[in-house]
């Protein structure tokens, strides 16, 4: 350094804006390519970061991976199970017109695409199986309770349901279901929740 001249100080690294790089950058690879194909220097380099951070941040591909899952089951629960039964059909609906990849909405076609390895697909089925007992929580459902069983596969037809829809809505063109808003949706799925789900 030469006379006159400041030292630069070290830039400080944002942890937290860092981490979120990586979870969108992951989130839009793992649903685009899969995760077997995605490599952890593929999300890196579209993250912008280096490669070195995943492992700090995730442990590894799998935990990136972990990550994600639990982000798009989260995003399902603001949404959906986190919502009174009286306004689950509003908030499918908004998951299902929501923001897209190849067609589907990226939370959904990261929790349904089977990953093709045993302990991600494991994780995966594990945060559906807890959605799903979230979103009968919201009916009543409670463990154990003699209804039980019943409930909860209600609330997974709903939730198959709300993937069928959205699969067939984006890759199918079938109309008018292909050109339904968020407000046309509500009704129809008000009608399939209240069936299912309602208690009398």
């Amino acid at each position: 350094m030469t006379t006159g001249e400041t030292a630069t100080p070290p830039r400080r690294r944002d942890a937290a804006k860092t981490r979120r790089l990586l979870l969108d950058a992951a989130i839009q690879r793992f649903t685009r390519d899969g995760y077997a194909a995605t490599t952890v220097r593929d999300i890196a380099d579209d993250a912008g970061v280096n490669v070195a951070l995943i492992s700090r941040y995730f442990r590894s591909k799998e935990g990136l991976f972990e990550a994600c899952l639990t982000s798009s089951v989260d995003e399902l629960r603001r949404n959906t199970g986190e919502a009174p039964l009286s306004r689950t059909p509003e908030a499918i609906a908004r998951q299902i017109a929501g923001p897209c990849a190849d067609g589907l909405p990226y939370h959904l076609v990261l929790l349904l695409r089977s990953s093709g390895d045993e302990g991600a697909d494991r994780i995966r089925l594990g945060l559906l199986q807890s959605y799903s007992e979230r979103l009968a929580a919201v009916a009543g459902w409670s463990p154990g309770s003699p209804e039980g069983d019943d409930l909860l596969l209600r609330a997974q037809v709903v939730l198959a349901a709300a993937a069928g829809i959205a699969l067939l809505r984006t890759k199918t063109g079938l109309g008018p279901l292909a050109q339904a808003t968020e407000e046309d949706l509500v009704p129809p799925l008000r009608d399939l929740v209240e069936a299912l789900l309602k208690n009398d």
